[in-house]
């Protein structure tokens, strides 16, 4: 009977052994999809927030902005805000931490939120995210969800009209050049991208350039950059990456000159002025009185200033002389070797002479709206 007895207990204390370890088991082995949870609340052995990432990048190249997506399913209800922490990251953080998480309306307690980070150099490490839900100013739970291992490279080391930008979306909106000096124009670019690390952008072979606008609401980016470039360059050519296809876009900016004239140039056109009109018709209502004079009084003495004013009439009233420019003429503002460069002519072409000093000859062109200097050695002596 003893025996009998001794057994039983024995295969009580098997089971009781096996049971244990079937339990560990389970604990250590049962959930490979979330992380370990934490919890500061009083219900530690309840869980209602789960943590899932619905975008999440394998590769990216050095300096490319890349979103991280972040599904949260929430099932309890006594909680009123959510905190995101990022913890054990190396070299790298959110461009957005304290981004405002969003409520699904297709989906109960399910909760979305998108963190932009930056790739500087191969040896970052992504930050676990951590979910926190509170009640008022109490802690009521806290999830965490691993970072994970992303590829690094570098891209287009040794591509010229590479300027740095790597987006999903790059549009030239707009483009503007004026002359600068006489060797050199000002070309602002206005651009907008998407998903970009527009803050980037760098024209290679210009030493003078940047940013002077600067606007971002992500994924959006905006920019206005200016660039001083040689007078006779034609247009400036860059590439970005683009992650939507996975191939170089290139894009072509066309140089074209701004006619504006300026300001300071009161006396531009002076045929157009009123102070001329008046001076011609002055002159020409003296010389008819005085002819009538002349017929009436038969007096010569009337002769001499009734042909003086009507000389300077005919002077006033008549055509300016025409001259031909060499191709490739620079018109100038002022007459003067610093001037700042109006326009270039690119072949030979008719203008209207006013007057010349200091090497220079005033002219007219474009019917007459524009009024510049060039100087004498550019003007055809065919």
């Amino acid at each position: 009977m003893k025996r009998l007895i001794a057994l039983f207990l024995i295969f009580l204390s098997t089971f009781a052994f096996a049971n244990e370890l079937t339990n560990e088991e389970a604990s250590a082995f049962g959930d490979q999809t979330q992380p370990k949870a934490q919890s500061y609340s009083n219900t530690t052995f309840t869980k209602n927030l789960y943590l899932s990432y619905l975008n999440y990048p394998n590769h990216v190249f050095r300096n490319q902005r890349f979103v991280v997506e972040i599904k949260a399913l929430i099932t309890r209800k006594n909680f009123n805000s959510i905190q995101t922490v990022f913890l054990n990251g190396n070299g790298i953080a959110p461009s957005n931490p304290k981004e405002i998480w969003k409520k699904l309306e297709t989906e109960d307690n399910t909760y979305t939120n998108k963190f932009y980070f930056k790739a500087k150099n191969p040896n970052f490490v992504m930050p676990t995210i951590e979910v926190r839900l509170y009640n008022g100013n109490q802690l009521v739970e806290s999830r965490q969800i691993m970072g994970k291992n992303v590829g690094f490279s570098d891209i287009a080391k040794s591509d010229e009209r590479f300027t740095n930008v790597i987006a999903s979306q790059l549009t030239l909106i707009g483009t503007k050049t004026k002359q600068y000096n006489n060797k050199e124009a000002l070309t602002i670019i206005d651009i907008n991208a998407k998903n970009s690390n527009l803050e980037d952008f760098s024209l290679k072979g210009f030493e003078e350039q940047g940013i002077t606008v600067f606007e971002e609401n992500l994924p959006d980016q905006h920019i206005i950059y200016n660039v001083t470039i040689p007078i006779h360059k034609k247009n400036i050519i860059f590439n970005y990456y683009n992650t939507t296809k996975n191939q170089f876009e290139k894009i072509e900016v066309p140089i074209t000159f701004d006619e504006e004239l300026v300001s300071t140039q009161t006396d531009l056109n002076p045929n157009n002025s009123s102070f001329e009109f008046y001076k011609k018709i002055a002159m020409g209502v003296l010389s008819l009185v005085l002819l009538v004079l002349l017929i009436w009084k038969r007096k010569y003495y009337i002769l001499i200033p009734f042909l003086i004013s009507l000389a300077i009439f005919i002077l006033f009233a008549m055509p300016n002389k025409t001259i031909t420019l060499k191709e490739k003429t620079v018109i100038y503002i002022l007459p003067t070797k610093n001037s700042t460069i109006f326009q270039k002519v690119e072949k030979e072409s008719t203008v209207e002479e006013m007057k010349r000093k200091n090497g220079f000859i005033k002219i007219m062109f474009g019917s007459g709206n524009y009024i510049g200097w060039v100087k004498e050695e550019d003007v055809s002596t065919n």
